[in-house]
Parts: C-alpha cells; structure tokens; sequence
C-alpha cells in the first residue's frame, strides 16, 4: 500500500511520545506531568455538567476562555488563540506561516516534535547546535520562516539569557514561537515579547503547571493577524466544550496552580541538591524536571537499574548529544525521596 502514501510521510519518522506504563507501584518520572490535582473547580464543573450540553457542537473559538486567558496575560481577545494541546498550535504555525519553499528552525537538542511537524509539511528544517554545555550561538546569516524557540529548553530544563533572546527576536526576519510549555516554573518569562513584537508569538499549556495533561489544552499569545491566519485554518471545533470550561476556571484559580508550582520548585532544588551530593551533573533546571548526568555509571545502566526498581525516568539513547544524561520529572515529596533511595542503592551496588 506505499504507493498511497505520500513519499515524505513514508520517509520521516514519527514523534515518539513518552512511555505511559501500566501496572500498580510504578514511580513515573518520565512526561513532565504534575503529580498534584488541579483547581478543586475543575471537579465541581465535571459533577454539574449537564450531559444534554454535550450533544451540541463547542463554540469554535472559545470565546470565554479567550477572554479569561487575554485578561491573565493584559491583552485582547484577538491576541489569544486556543488549540488542541499546544501542539495543535506549533502545527498550525508551520501551516500558516511557512511556505512550501519555506523552513523551520529550532534548537537542537529541543522539543522532539519541532522536526516532525516540519516532516509533516515537508518543509526544509535548519536546526541550530547547542553547544556542549547547551547554550546557543545563531550562526552568521542565519534565516528560516519560522523558528521555534524553547525557553525553557526541553530537555536540557534551562532558561536562556534574556537579553540574547530580545537580540535574536529583533533581528529576525521571521515568525518566533517562543514555547513556554514550563514558563511558570522559571524566574522569567517573554510573554511581554508577543505584546511588543508583530513578528513574535509565545506559546503556553494547561499539561504542566496547571496539572490538566489529560485535557489538551495550549494556547498562544501574539498579533491579531498572525492569531486570526491560525483561526482560519484550525479545525472546525478544535477545541471540545469540556476542555473549555475545564481550563476556564483552572486558569481563573490561579492561587491552586501557584501552590502546585512552589511545591514542586522546592521539591526540585531538594532534589537537585541531593543528586549533586551524590556526584551527578545537574543543569540549574526552570522546569518541573532535571536533567541529570551520572558520573559512576552510564546513563543507560542507571535507567535499567531504576525500571528494574519500577521508577521510570526518560533516556534519550537514539541521540549521541543526550544519550549520557537523563531527564526526571518532578513527582511528589515521597516519590523524589523513593527515587532518591534507589538511586544511592544502586550506586552503592555498582561500586
């Protein structure tokens, strides 16, 4: 049947989204998800929905949530377009900004998506090295259609320098989406960019601070143009009425995410500390995950060690650049103590 299928579908490979095991006892460590509930509303809302509601279409532009996510971030409703996780967002981008002869460029290592949905649209990808302490310099002449700009980073958990990501908005000739999916768990954040800038977008998601992975919710921020060009080519109801009201009142209680938040950053640097002690190479994360570098033994023993263990962490291994690091997600107190443990366990038994 190949020969129905398009040559660049047949010739990309597909993203490849983080293990979701099964089973009882298992630590998961390894899709950044948060560990805590969500806004308490979010289980009001569920227990009054009226079901009859649901045999109705959702509105297709989600003008309720637009308006409480444009007075969160100081803007207009025209600013703000709602997608289907914010992967619906970086796909539309592409497919609205981006011409056949057009390219897509982004860090690497990054967000894994990034070349996929390039692939998808067949468009030419030009991605930019980190360095080995993955940092970044843009090359001389530098150009592409669009460039995604993680900040923070995944996997690599940094936050870029302000200023250089303000040199390299102002100097570029094309569309930046700058994705904040971890945004709330840094010091900093550009989202002042999109306001100021026609040319720049940023990016945001309900799956990590506000606990709603589950639903599927992004967003972005930018010129109303740029926001009305994705509107016209997003999917009739892209967004379904559940998810809507869901996020509605999870962004209203901003108190809940912010406890969540400041539970899982001192978790973080708890953590931190400890692995350092323990002798791993540990970036100075603004997630709500590390990104870890053991010293005493490979990174690929430790992550059978721990799946043994069932605490399931995520290891890069396709990629020379990561495959000595691995990347932890924040869980609870309890669990991060567990992960602790048995980190030290099996150091000791290597040694």
């Amino acid at each position: 049947m190949s020969h129905l299928i398009r040559k660049s579908v047949q010739a990309m490979s597909g993203y490849v989204p983080g293990e979701q095991p099964k089973g009882e006892g298992v630590i998961k460590l390894n899709t950044n998800e948060n560990p805590y509930l969500p806004s308490p509303d979010v289980q009001d809302i569920l227990s009054m929905v009226d079901i009859a509601v649901l045999s109705r279409y959702p509105d297709p532009v989600c003008a309720e949530l637009r308006k409480v996510i444009a007075e969160l971030h100081g803007c207009e409703m025209e600013n703000v377009f709602v997608g289907n996780g914010s992967d619906e967002v970086l796909a539309l981008c592409i497919r609205a900004f981006v011409e056949r002869d057009g390219s897509v460029g982004y860090f690497d290592p990054s967000y894994s998506l990034y070349p996929v949905l390039a692939d998808i649209e067949n468009v030419e990808k030009r991605p930019v090295p980190l360095n080995a302490a993955f940092g970044w310099e843009m090359p001389e002449d530098y150009s592409a259609s669009l460039f995604f700009l993680a900040q923070p980073n995944a996997p690599t958990s940094l936050v870029y320098d302000r200023s250089k990501v303000d040199a390299f908005t102002a100097r570029f000739k094309g569309v930046v989406l700058i994705d904040e999916a971890y945004a709330d768990f840094a010091d900093r954040n550009c989202m002042d960019l999109a306001l100021a800038n026609d040319h720049v977008i940023v990016a945001r998601t309900l799956s990590k601070s506000y606990s709603l992975a589950g639903i599927r919710l992004g967003y972005c921020v930018g010129n109303a143009e740029l926001i009305g060009a994705m509107y016209k080519i997003k999917d009739s109801y892209n967004v379904n009425y559940l998810t809507q009201e869901i996020a509605r009142l999870a962004i209203l209680d901003q108190g809940t995410m912010r406890a969540n938040v400041q539970a899982i950053v001192e978790t973080r640097k708890l953590v931190a500390d400890k692995l350092s002690e323990l002798g791993f190479g540990v970036f100075d994360s603004q997630t709500n995950f590390l990104w870890i570098k053991p010293l005493e033994m490979t990174a690929e023993s430790l992550f059978k060690a721990l799946r043994k263990k069932n605490i399931i962490v995520r290891h890069f291994a396709g990629d020379e650049r990561t495959r000595d690091y691995l990347r932890v997600t924040v869980g609870t107190a309890p669990e991060m103590f567990t992960f602790l443990d048995t980190v030290e366990e099996i150091l000791k038994g290597e040694n």
